[in-house]
């Protein structure tokens, strides 16, 4: 589902006589249906990088990206949208919303993209914030207003609305309550179990020891330091 061959990325420093840094040359890692991969390595090692670059923030500089049998590093951007609607998911660490919109239409609205209906869109958003403890009350309020840990549970509402195929996730579990905690790796669990192919990101040693089928050392695509 997510093929990855031959990939490098560098960085120009335009504020800096164009001095280019590379950050990674070389990167090869495959992930099938149902399989979960974790991405482990020091801070600075990359391993946001490779996310970004899969969900096509950023140009690779060689290589190729499958996802779902487009190359994202050679798609035209419309073709990266319609990968994000409906076969590619990204639980990021931060929730970015237009204020004032209502949680509730936070959650549905990537189910309203691909044309669902409103009320079983809101009916689906409302089931999942229920079962992150995200108070009713909070629901017609917008998100941008509420804690961090709430915020997170809003956006993992959000990231698992649509059953995406292939999904990316970037410290789920992070700033989360024990009780909230185990609701996101049983929705990880039931991801892999309909056969999401998943890339993440997990700090939290406990929960990639019982999520991922393997773990990639990103420090081993990282270019070699000059002597």
């Amino acid at each position: 589902m997510i093929k990855i061959s031959n990939l490098s990325k560098s960085f120009t420093l335009h504020n800096q006589g164009a001095a280019v840094i590379p950050v990674m040359t070389g990167a090869h890692l495959s992930v099938a249906p149902g399989e979960c991969l974790g991405l482990v390595g020091a801070s600075g090692s990359g391993k946001s990088t490779l996310m970004r670059l899969i969900w096509g923030n950023y140009v690779a500089a060689t290589g190729s990206i499958l996802v779902g049998g487009v190359d994202v590093a050679r798609a035209a951007p419309r073709e990266i949208i319609a990968l994000r609607r409906g076969t590619l998911g990204y639980v990021s660490q931060f929730l970015r919303v237009v204020p004032r919109v209502p949680t509730v239409d936070v959650v549905a609205e990537p189910l309203l993209t691909l044309g669902v209906a409103q009320s079983e869109a809101r009916a689906r958003a409302e089931h999942l914030l229920a079962q992150l403890n995200i108070p009713e009350r909070l629901w017609s309020l917008s998100p941008t207003t509420f804690s961090g840990g709430e915020q997170q549970r809003v956006n993992i509402a959000r990231g698992f609305v649509h059953p995406y195929p292939a999904m990316l996730l970037d410290e789920p579990t992070a700033s989360l309550d024990a009780v909230n905690r185990e609701v996101v790796l049983t929705l990880i669990e039931a991801a892999k179990a309909r056969g999401a192919a998943i890339i993440g990101i997990f700090h939290d040693e406990a929960a990639r020891a019982r999520l991922c089928d393997r773990v990639v050392d990103v420090t081993q695509f990282s270019p070699a330091v000059p002597a």
